[in-house]
Parts: structure tokens; sequence; C-alpha cells
């Protein structure tokens, strides 16, 4: 399996970061105990959204209309549908199983390659799903907290179901001609939509937190608790820190 560079640089840092200074009792009680690090690093995430991410997904908001930023993220949540589906299966879920193959079927179809959600339409909503939530269904702790460089919080559970769900992605073994390019353009047009969807709520969260770093926490930790336990409406409200 082919895995991309952002991957394979996050457990680099996740090895490094056992060799970082001795942790504070209240590091330790926050399950933490990298949290100098990652302070630094998350400072860093920080200075680089605001420098590069932030801009250009107010640019994007701000250019490109609304229908066609919808139509593109329908197409990206239908390109990341069979990780979906190989993750409902893994945790048993028939119904949600059949409804991710149905929304593929209809979404690839009858909805241009998944530029219109269909299925939304005709009462067959999505959902997310990720390896990261089936081990932590099947008991699997989160682990220590860990931020990355331009990833952002990606604790042991959650940076290994990411290498994992590469797995489920047909598109890690089609080979086309101008794959890589299109593997290229496909990861930065998901950051920049996923920032876009989040523009109000960070900036929020950003003004009014006393400590961004410790309120960025708790908000990663209760939306991934959310959607292991099933707290959809908790988990929604929630950004995708």
């Amino acid at each position: 399996m082919k895995f991309s560079i952002p991957v394979i640089s996050a457990l680099a840092v996740s090895v490094m970061l056992g060799a970082c200074s001795t942790p504070s009792a209240d590091s330790l009680a926050q399950n933490d105990p990298w949290e100098k690090t990652n302070r630094d690093i998350f400072d860093f995430d920080v200075r680089v959204d605001h420098a590069v991410a932030r801009p250009i997904a107010k640019g994007y908001r701000t250019v490109v209309p609304e229908p066609v930023r919808d139509g593109i993220h329908n197409a990206l949540t239908n390109l990341n549908s069979p990780v979906v589906l190989a993750n409902d299966v893994l945790q048993g879920d028939g119904d949600k199983a059949a409804n991710t193959a149905g929304r593929i079927v209809i979404n690839s179809t009858v909805g241009i390659g998944g530029l219109i959600d269909v299925a939304s339409r005709i009462g067959i909503p999505g959902h997310d799903n990720d390896f990261g939530i089936t081990l932590g269904k099947n008991g699997v702790a989160e682990g220590s907290y860990l931020v990355l460089p331009f990833a952002g919080p990606k604790p042991p559970r959650d940076l290994l179901g990411t290498v994992v769900d590469q797995a489920f992605d047909p598109l890690t073994y089609v080979q086309f001609h101008g794959k890589d390019t299109w593997m290229v353009v496909k990861f930065g047009v998901a950051i920049v939509d996923s920032r876009t969807s989040q523009l109000d709520a960070i900036e929020s969260i950003e003004r009014s937190s006393i400590d961004f770093y410790a309120t960025t926490r708790n908000l990663y930790r209760q939306s991934r608790n959310a959607q292991i336990n099933e707290g959809r409406a908790g988990a929604d409200d929630l950004p995708n820190l």
C-alpha cells in the first residue's frame, strides 16, 4: 500500500515525541503527556492557518458560488463513501452499510458522480465514519493526545485509523494516467472545502477561548466521543478540529 507523505511524517513525529521532556501532573491528568510540544506544534498550525488556510478559505467562499461549493463538497463526500461503507461493515451496522451503499449507487449515477446529493433528497442521509471510530467502538482507547504539523489533533487511535482508511479507499489501488496529480488536487480541494465549512465556527471559538489549545483539545475529544457513542446531535454541532 502506498502511504502519503503527510501520513509518514505524522508517524515519524509521533515516535519522536516519545523523547520529549517530563510531563507535568496537569498534563498527565489531561492524558496529554506531550503537552509542551503539542502546544508548540499547535501554535505553528495556527500561524499557518492564519497565513495560508484561512485566507484561501475566505477567498474560496467569496469567489466560488455556493451551489458550486456544494457540488464540490458532495463529490468529495461521495468519493469518501467507500471508506465509510467499509467501517459501517466492520462495525456490524447493516442498516448504515445499506444506506451508504445505496448512496454510492444513487449519487454516483443519478447524482452525476456525486455532484448532487440525490440520496439525501429522497430520504437517505449520509453520515461520517472512519477506522478511528471503529476502533473506539471496539474499546480501543484514544491514547495520549497528539497534535501534528498541518494535521492538527491526531491521537494514536485516530492516527492509526487514518492509515487504515487509506486501505479502504479504492483510489489507493486504481492506476491511471495523471493519478499523482489527481490525488494532490483532491487532497488540496478537500482541505479547502473542510476549512471553508468551519470558518465561522473556528473563528468564534478562537475569539472566545481563554486557552485556544485546551478548548480545541476538549472539543476534539467531545466530538470523537459523540461519534463513537452515537451522539450525532452533539457531534454535528462541533467543528472538525
